[in-house]
């Protein structure tokens, strides 16, 4: 066991390292969230192969469990360097590839939604990594999944590249550069984009823009795009 947690609901969860052991309660609980899903695109699921890839070792994975049964988990994989590698859409150098760990799949149970377990458990993920080993931390979120975009800025990822993936979604590529000791920017300027508007934030993040944070106003939803100093 890792840690325990008291949940907002009142309820104690234990935190557990996942093995190959556990992955027959792991896809029986992908299976529940998907069914509870009202935007399947939002969510990119795994297969039972790269669950077991995994969990034997080509990555990390932890649960939360209650009563002893699954209710939510978060993994992390150690990803093939092929021409689909995040680090080369994230604009790294090939020589650091292999130092880059994708944040993987969340699945909460709906039944404890409300809980804030996603972004609880990936405060205690980002602590289980091995920093000598893995230096980025690269995901995928597509636009509009509202939550996801939410709980990787909690964890100081940011948008690099918005770009079609996975065959032809559209996803935003975000980063987290573990060796920095602080995720504060020295900002030089900064302005909101609607997040419908593709185009436009496509342009800012080729000219070096940092996408940092999303905003609700009348007309939608906005990125707030960074110009930093490099």
């Amino acid at each position: 066991m890792i840690k325990q947690l008291l949940l907002k609901n009142g309820k104690q969860i234990e935190v557990r390292r996942l093995t190959a052991k556990n992955l027959n309660e792991i896809l029986l609980l992908q299976r529940k969230v998907i069914s509870a899903l009202t935007t399947a695109s939002f969510l990119q699921p795994l297969s039972e192969e790269e669950f077991s890839t995994i969990l034997n070792g080509k990555g990390l994975m932890i649960g939360a469990y209650f009563n002893d049964k699954l209710i939510a988990f978060r993994a992390m994989l150690e990803p093939e360097l092929n021409d689909e590698h995040l680090g080369k859409d994230a604009g790294l150098p090939e020589s650091a590839w292999p130092q880059v760990l994708y944040s993987e799949i969340t699945n909460v149970d709906p039944e404890f939604r409300g809980n804030n377990l996603q972004v609880l458990l990936g405060e205690i993920i980002l602590g289980e990594v091995d920093k000598t080993r893995f230096r980025y931390i690269c995901t995928t979120v597509a636009p509009f999944n509202i939550a996801s975009l939410k709980d990787k800025f909690a964890h100081g990822l940011q948008i690099v590249s918005l770009k079609k993936k996975y065959g032809n979604m559209l996803r935003y590529i975000l980063m987290k550069d573990l060796s920095l000791v602080s995720t504060e920017l020295n900002t030089l300027e900064s302005q909101y984009i609607l997040m419908a508007d593709t185009d436009k934030q496509q342009q800012l993040l080729e000219n070096g823009w940092i996408g940092t944070d999303i905003e609700k106003r009348n007309e939608g939803w906005f990125v707030r795009y960074d110009k930093t100093e490099n």
